[in-house]
């Protein structure tokens, strides 16, 4: 059924979806990049976010885990969030621009010589981050350092916009995992070659543990540590957090979550990305459904 999908003609709306952003693509690409990343993000906050929803979804989210913040704080949000998510996708799709921001982004952190420390002795690491900052800075940024890194991803919806966007991706760097059983397949040999495995883990995974974020229950899956587990990989949080010039990044690398049991180094893995949120609120991707409860079968 899958593959009947991927193979039907193209709908109307993901034609006239693709066309959009193809249009904004183009205008935002006649710009010097220094321009197109606020540019982006001012027309992502200003215009798209009221009209997609974006406020109400970041102001439900806001109200369900962090009642106490004031309104101020709020509205300034509801700005930041898809300001930040509008900058990283211009960047996205500008690979070139992407990958000598990244040699330019200093790494740090108590993890980093472990990090080096592993690519030195062949072991396989899982580098783990959320929809937070720029994930593909840091990416980028260890490709350029020598590691072998290869990414999960979820393919988009619009096909159309999918093949634009895998396009960008792997401009960056490859290989790239798609999910599904032959992704998962190729992600566990590029570990099992002692290679770096980039994974997200801040989306709502209904068959996944029910562990906390932000006080509140968050569904979260276990494969990261998992792999860890079963590959003796390093388990490194690492960061990619944008500068208030809004501009740069810096990265930073966590020590890596020590070896137990997967629900305890997931857990931990949610704390860590926890307490990067509440210190850079604007950069991480409030428009999530991250607090929904799995559905249960009748």
């Amino acid at each position: 059924m899958a593959k009947a999908a991927q193979d039907a003609p193209f709908s109307l709306r993901e034609r006239l979806e693709d066309a959009a952003v193809a249009l904004g693509l183009a205008g935002l690409r006649r710009l010097p990049f220094r321009w197109r990343v606020p540019v982006a993000g001012w027309l992502t906050a200003r215009v798209a976010a009221p009209v997609l929803g974006m406020r109400r979804r970041i102001r439900d989210n806001l109200d369900l885990v962090c009642p106490g913040l004031d309104a101020a704080t709020r509205a300034r949000l509801e700005i930041e969030v898809p300001d930040n998510m509008g900058r990283s996708l211009i960047e996205l799709f500008s690979p070139a621009d992407l990958l000598q921001l990244a040699g330019q982004t200093p790494f740090e952190g108590p993890g980093l010589a472990a990090l080096e420390a592993a690519r030195a002795k062949g072991r396989a690491v899982v580098a783990v981050s959320g929809h937070f900052g720029n994930y593909d800075v840091f990416r980028a940024g260890l490709i350029l350092r020598g590691f072998d890194v290869g990414a999960l991803f979820r393919p988009m919806n619009n096909r159309l916009f999918n093949a634009r966007y895998e396009a960008a991706i792997r401009a960056t760097g490859e290989p790239l995992f798609p999910r599904g059983r032959q992704g998962f397949a190729a992600m566990v040999r590029h570990l099992k070659q002692g290679g770096l495995l980039a994974l997200l883990i801040d989306q709502h995974m209904g068959h996944g543990a029910r562990l906390r974020f932000f006080g509140r229950p968050a569904f979260t899956a276990l494969s990261a540590a998992q792999m860890a587990l079963k590959y003796d990989a390093l388990l490194v949080p690492i960061y990619a957090i944008r500068q208030p010039d809004g501009l740069s990044f810096r990265v930073v690398v966590e020590e890596p979550v020590p070896h137990s049991d997967d629900v305890t180094m997931t857990q931990a893995l949610n704390d860590s990305l926890e307490a990067r949120v509440r210190a850079h609120m604007g950069q991480w991707l409030w428009t999530h459904r991250r607090w929904k409860e799995p559905r249960t079968r009748a």
